[in-house]
This record gives structure tokens, C-alpha cells and sequence, in this order.
């Protein structure tokens, strides 16, 4: 409620602070930047959501197929990524992401060196960029939580389904699919928030360049609180981004329910 009550005044940190009401939103509302980095951040839910969700799916597919050997290593080596800072994140990948770095090495390797560019300063890839880091980082949890709600299941259920003929993909889609909708709701929660909430790893490789293309509002708040110390509307843009989360979750939510 301090954020809220922040606000709605103009303030540096330092002064004495002045209540303007709603200027702060008329402000930023009118700031085209603004939607330009809800755009990105709906973006990036693609590559920190869906993605992740869906090759959480498939590897959860895999591993709990008739051959489980080696379960523990798979769930570390997949889940290593999200136990790690993101800062070192964003450094590592934007040295691999370099002209000279291990992406663009491996692209010469076999032979397609003519693709091979600075990834974070190409105008229209950079925050595809990004996202794939997201990926990589986020995949490992969904995997994880789609493990452990799918040896939750009654073995039973699948012997049945085996008994009227269904293969490995039926039973996966008729039986381990509905039974991990609890799981997919966490999951795409979690993700989604992490996507719009995104900021260190935008921070650490590309500070929202270049030109903007891969600014999200996360990054704005810290500009406008510490580069511009307009700490009312940072808390503006705080708050509208709080909304923002809470309508997209909600319709998540609400788009898997359990039905009656």
C-alpha cells in the first residue's frame, strides 16, 4: 500500500514530496515507451512459458516411459539452471551470444558461419535472444514439477489404458496430460510471472538496447528510480505492472481450472 500511496506523489527521494494525484499515470500512460515494453514482456511469456511448458511436458513424457534409469541425474543436470544467479546467467550467455563467442563458434563449426552475428545487438533479435535464455532457464522447473505430479498417478490407470490398446502417446494424452493440470496451472503462474517480472537478465545483456527493442518494465521502474529519480512514477509503473501480472495470471488460472 506504501508503493500505491508513492505513487500518486512527486517525489526524488530527497525533497519533500508533493501529491499530484493521478499525473503520474496520465504521465505514464502517455509515455509510448511504456507500451513498447508491455509488448516485450508479452513476448518473453512465450519464450519463459509456453516453451518451457511444453518441452517440460514432452521430457516428463520421456523420462516416465518404461526405461526410468538415470531420473535423478536428468532432474539435476535440467534443474541446474534455475538454482543459479541470473546475473552470472546473463553474463555467461552474453559472452556465448558475442561475435566471437561460443554460439557464433559452434554456427562456423558446421558450416553456417554467414548467420553467425552479434545476437544481443541485432535489432530484430535480440529479445528473441533473450527469450531462449529464458527458456533454458525455466525449462528444468517446469520438468521437475511435471515429474513429481505424474508419479503421483495411480500406476492402475495406465495398465487400464494399456489393456484397451492405448499406445504411449494415448495414455500420455488420456491419462498423464489431465492428471498434471494442477502442475501445468504452477507452472504457467510461476513462468508468466517470472516473464513479465524480467529484469536482471534483461539488465545484464542488453540494458533494453538496442534501440529500446528489448526494454520491458521491469527495466523502466529502475531507470525512473535511479537514473531519473522520479520515485513516484517508478511506484506508478510498479503498481501498473502488479495489474498487469494479476490480470495475466488470473486468465491463466481461469483457463485451466479443474472442471466440475
Amino acid at each position: 500500500m506504501n508503493t500505491v500511496y508513492i505513487s500518486l506523489l512527486e517525489w526524488d527521494g530527497i525533497m519533500p514530496p508533493q501529491f499530484v494525484g493521478l499525473q503520474n499515470y496520465v504521465d505514464l500512460f502517455q509515455d509510448p515507451l511504456l507500451y513498447g515494453s508491455i509488448v516485450h514482456s508479452l513476448i518473453l511469456i512465450f519464450f519463459f512459458s509456453f516453451i518451457p511448458v511444453a518441452l517440460g511436458l514432452a521430457m516428463t513424457a520421456l523420462l516416465m516411459g518404461k526405461v526410468r534409469r538415470g531420473i535423478t541425474f536428468f532432474r539435476v543436470v535440467f534443474f541446474l539452471p534455475q538454482v543459479l544467479p541470473l546475473v552470472a546467467v546473463g553474463i555467461t550467455w552474453r559472452w556465448m551470444y558475442a561475435e566471437d563467442g561460443l554460439v557464433n563458434q559452434f554456427l562456423s563449426a558446421v558450416g553456417l558461419s554467414s548467420i553467425a552475428h552479434a545476437w544481443l545487438g541485432d535489432y530484430y533479435l535480440a529479445l528473441i535472444a533473450i527469450g531462449f535464455i529464458g527458456t533454458w532457464c525455466v525449462s528444468g522447473l517446469c520438468m521437475v514439477l511435471f515429474l513429481s505430479g505424474a508419479q503421483k498417478i495411480d500406476t492402475a490407470l495406465y495398465e487400464a489404458a494399456s489393456i484397451d490398446g492405448a499406445g504411449f502417446f494415448r495414455q500420455f494424452f488420456s491419462v498423464t496430460l489431465p492428471s498434471l493440470r494442477g502442475e501445468i496451472t504452477i507452472a504457467g503462474v510461476i513462468t508468466t510471472i517470472a516473464g513479465l517480472a524480467s529484469f536482471d537478465l534483461v539488465y545484464v545483456t542488453t540494458n533494453g538496447g538496442p534501440v529500446n527493442q528489448t526494454t520491458v518494465p521491469g527495466l523502466l521502474v529502475y531507470r525512473l528510480a535511479f537514473n531519473e529519480t522520479q520515485i513516484g512514477a517508478a511506484c506508478a509503473l510498479a503498481v501498473t505492472l502488479t495489474v498487469l501480472i494479476i490480470a495475466v495470471v488470473s486468465v491463466i488460472r481461469f483457463a485451466l481450472r479443474e472442471k466440475s
